[in-house]
């Protein structure tokens, strides 16, 4: 048996424990704070509501509790990637610091993959992910020469080309209401408009049609 070693700075990497430890590692990461903490994996997101000057002092004591955290425990947070985003309609949009290092606003920021601004509009969310699907059906298209619904449907579900999990991601978050985003992800421009930038758009309906599917069970006749 091995010896017991002590781990003075994160876990190991590669082992089969090395997630639960990390888990149990930045389990108390969030204590004393009074603000909301989120964590998952290596992701860390400090949330807080500020309508007045208490309320951006308590976040900041809440960033300089998290990098006396890391200090004790041998780690620094990645600080480049540290980012704030401002959400809300008249946001004082104050500035604030971790460590010694003041930390950048943006306007919208990724949170385990979804697009999310300031303004909570997840309009782009549904273009990155038209966008995504999109890339893989021009590919289905391209390699593909049958337009039958019988041989499309199975490479636009299947997890090989996933096409059907880029508009199904998270989608209760970002799911379409406006009829601008319905178009960009359920109606597609007609075969040979290649200079729009709609082109393809990333639904079978679009793809199929638009290269002039025939009905299941059919094929296509030569020429």
């Amino acid at each position: 048996m091995s010896r017991w070693r002590p781990v003075t700075s994160g876990v190991l990497q590669g082992s089969v424990l090395g997630p639960v430890l990390f888990n149990i590692f930045v389990s108390n990461m969030d204590s004393g704070t009074e603000c909301t903490l989120s964590k998952f994996a290596n992701t860390t997101k400090l949330c807080g509501v500020v309508d007045t000057l208490e309320g951006r002092d308590v976040i900041q004591r809440d960033l300089d509790r998290l990098e006396r955290w890391a200090c004790v425990n041998h780690m620094t947070f990645n600080k480049p990637k540290c980012k704030v985003l401002h959400v809300g309609q008249g946001n004082p949009k104050h500035k604030y610091r971790l460590g010694g290092q003041w930390l950048e606003s943006s306007p919208e920021e990724k949170d385990l993959g979804v697009l999310v601004d300031e303004k909570l509009n997840m309009s782009w969310q549904r273009a990155l992910a038209a966008q995504r699907a999109n890339r893989i059906l021009g590919c289905i298209k391209r390699s593909v020469a049958s337009r039958s619904r019988k041989a499309i449907l199975p490479l636009y579900s299947t997890c090989k080309t996933p096409v059907k999990p880029h508009l199904e991601y998270c989608v209760q978050l970002w799911s379409p209401q406006h009829k601008e985003d319905m178009d960009v992800l359920g109606v597609g421009p007609e075969e040979g408009h290649e200079d729009d930038p709609r082109a393809g758009v990333p639904l079978l309906r679009g793809q199929a049609e638009g290269a002039g599917a025939v009905q299941p069970g059919e094929e296509k006749a030569p020429g």
